[in-house]
């Protein structure tokens, strides 16, 4: 009775940490796609599906969408996880990652973002329009071979052509729904093209460490703080700017959530070139995890007012 006893706890245990290791392999590959820039990356999708109909497009093809700019997106992650394997073993902030610390091998990380990429163009060309599948295709293409391969390590303007995938969920979701892309939507384009430079440099800042000792040249690894701080002035200029060309094209709601956050986003902007010209810790992160706030506020007002539905402003001529 002892020994069946054992046995039987000797099963458990191997079942138990057979289940435990399922979980983490399952979580490894998870963490490939970087589930929190998805996350950020489908808040500009939505909107631009509201906006692309100017009111709550149809739930099947919502979810289609989003299920389909999920797995372009991770694919797309898991495929840079790929490539960056040895930067990522060598950065503090991005060594915990499945490769760089050996939970999943290189090829298995490779097949595993093929086939979400094909997946991806799969479930957007049945459910959606060849278009938003074509341009999902492009994207990764775009994020793995020119950002991944070419612009990253080669650049310290890296993060400001390479960004251009990172704008793409924008005119995938508009095309899911009409088929073509409209001009709201080359705007909305234009404000993430511009948020993205202050948003990673200010990041950069931070570990700037790290990225020199991986050997990318990113902007505040190459270039003083105060020619940092300077471009993430003008970049913020441009991308509020930008943000305001979406006022004619939409309602009243838009403006009262776009204006204020625009204009606290340049006073963050302004306040860490002025700190940094004084000679005081510069304190980045504060506009980094800002500038999450400010395009998830400009995101949310924009699909709020479509789904509304309110007269939009209009050009005032």
């Amino acid at each position: 009775m002892e020994v069946a006893s054992r046995s039987g706890e000797d099963a458990a245990v191997v079942a138990g940490r057979g289940e435990v290791g399922l979980r983490a392999r399952l979580g490894a590959y998870v963490a490939l796609t970087k589930p929190r820039i998805i996350e950020l990356l489908l808040i500009t999708t939505i909107p631009a599906m509201f906006a692309a109909q100017r009111q709550v497009p149809g739930i099947g093809l919502l979810i289609a969408t989003l299920v389909g700019g999920t797995l372009a997106a991770g694919s797309a992650n898991a495929l840079n996880c790929v490539v960056d394997a040895d930067i990522d073993a060598v950065m503090r902030r991005t060594r915990a990652r499945p490769l760089a610390r050996h939970a999943v091998t290189p090829r298995a990380a490779l097949v595993f973002g093929v086939i979400l990429g094909i997946l991806a163009a799969a479930v957007l060309l049945v459910f959606t329009t060849w278009q938003a599948a074509v341009l999902a295709v492009v994207a990764i293409l775009f994020y793995v071979f020119v950002y991944s391969m070419w612009l990253k390590r080669r650049t310290s303007q890296n993060i400001v052509w390479g960004g251009l995938a990172g704008c793409m969920p924008v005119i995938i979701g508009w095309s899911a729904v009409t088929g073509s892309i409209g001009w709201p939507a080359w705007v909305f384009f234009g404000v993430i093209f511009f948020w993205t430079p202050p948003h990673t440099w200010a990041l950069a800042m931070r570990y700037r460490a790290d990225y020199a000792a991986a050997g990318v040249p990113m902007l505040p690894v190459v270039a003083s703080d105060r020619e940092v701080v300077r471009q993430i002035v003008l970049y913020s200029w441009a991308m509020v700017a930008c943000s305001m060309l979406l006022i004619p094209a939409s309602s009243w709601i838009y403006a009262a959530v776009a204006v204020p956050a625009g204009l606290w986003f340049l006073a963050l902007a302004h306040l860490l070139h002025t700190r940094v010209l004084k000679g005081a810790a510069a304190k980045p992160m504060t506009l980094f995890h800002l500038s999450n706030l400010y395009l998830t506020a400009v995101s949310v007002a924009w699909a709020v007012d479509a789904a509304i539905g309110l007269p939009v402003v209009g050009w005032p001529w």
